[in-house]
């Protein structure tokens, strides 16, 4: 069965601001993360792209640009499974702020309770069940198409990533908080018909290892960042 090499976006100017973005649209990604995103294509440089799936989030849009500049013939594909959690009236509030919410609480210790408020808000267990269920389908499809030895990449976003480790991991959501992906931070997961293995997580190093004859092998206290990471300064 396929590799997924999942790359969370860059640094985005909600993360230099401290909100928490969601769907929001015309949220880029500031200076920092325009060169991680440039940076990215040497870091993938020795893998053997089959394929890229994208959340259609522009931030995730921009991250790849320069990944695809450079392999013109690496097909494109738009998920909207992978998108960013809906975090409904809590979007683009500002983190600070709604670490007094009753609900944060909940999110940190108990994730599989929560549930984003207004009415397009969305449970974390929703978030979380969509995303494996596109992960899913697309390892189907690539092996069909490319073998399965394949290698390809999604880009997504901070809350999808950690939730597909913790289920790769066999973890239960509530412990999905205990993971850590900054951004433009590459994880990779190899997946076989018996379980996946996590290669990689949250790596910002050289991924030539991870190519199918590369032989990689498989096997604080504090609140979690909402969205994700933003990142070392």
């Amino acid at each position: 069965m396929p590799t997924l090499i999942l790359v969370r976006h860059g640094r985005s100017t909600a993360n230099t601001a401290g909100v928490l973005a969601g769907w929001s649209p015309g949220v880029a990604l500031d200076e920092r993360g325009a060169a991680q995103a440039a940076a990215l294509p040497a870091r993938l440089a020795g893998l053997p792209l089959a394929a890229a799936v994208t959340s259609p989030l522009q931030r995730c849009e921009e991250t790849l640009r320069p990944l695809l500049d450079t392999r013109p013939g690496l097909p494109l594909h738009t998920e909207e499974r992978i998108g960013e959690c809906h975090y409904g009236s809590w979007t683009g509030r500002k983190l600070a702020e709604l670490a007094d919410e009753p609900l944060w609480t909940t999110v940190q210790r108990y994730p599989s309770a929560a549930e984003f408020p207004g009415p397009d808000g969305e449970s974390v267990r929703a978030m979380q069940a969509r995303a494996v269920d596109a992960v899913r389908e697309w390892n189907t499809r690539i092996e069909a198409e490319h073998g399965a030895d394949a290698v390809y990449l999604m880009c997504s976003h901070g809350d999808i990533i950690k939730s597909l480790v913790a289920d790769a991991l066999g973890l239960h959501l509530d412990l999905f908080q205990r993971i850590s992906v900054e951004p433009c931070s590459v994880t990779a997961i190899r997946f076989t018909p018996v379980r996946p293995f996590v290669l990689r997580l949250g790596d910002t190093g050289d991924f030539r290892a991870l190519a199918p004859d590369g032989g990689a092998a498989p096997g604080a206290e504090g609140d979690a960042a909402v969205g994700g990471a933003t990142g070392a300064p």
